[in-house]
């Protein structure tokens, strides 16, 4: 037999009521979408950038991202949507920042499980 799962099919369903129950009264969806928006390592970098100053044109994100302004307005316009991050316009600028300290946090946290910060946090 696996040593990963059960040799016999029983669970305690105490437990998986409660859980089920807990599990019913938040909004998973809403979690995943976030991770899914998360996953893609240049939304990762851009919150990560963002979170380092109060707000950065689509230039600069582009720059520090290393892809074209398009691309970055892409991610940018992403993160908006999901309300990860808010635009403002300045003439012909876009800047934008970050909305939610959440995903400042949630982004810390990640660094600090795989072992520390990067410098300036």
């Amino acid at each position: 037999m696996s040593a990963d799962r059960c040799d016999i099919y029983c669970y305690n369903e105490e437990t998986v009521t409660r859980v089920k129950s807990k599990m019913e009264n938040e909004d998973i969806s809403e979690i995943v979408k976030i991770f899914k928006v998360m996953a893609d390592q240049n939304r990762a970098k851009i919150v990560f950038a963002l979170s380092q100053e109060q707000e950065l044109c689509v230039c600069d994100v582009a720059n520090i991202i290393g892809t074209s302004v398009a691309t970055a307005s892409h991610h940018l316009r992403t993160l908006r949507k999901m309300g990860i991050a808010a635009c403002r316009k300045e003439g012909k600028l876009a800047f934008y920042s970050l909305t939610d300290e959440s995903m400042v946090q949630l982004l810390v946290q990640s660094f600090e499980q795989k072992g520390g910060l990067p410098d300036g946090c």
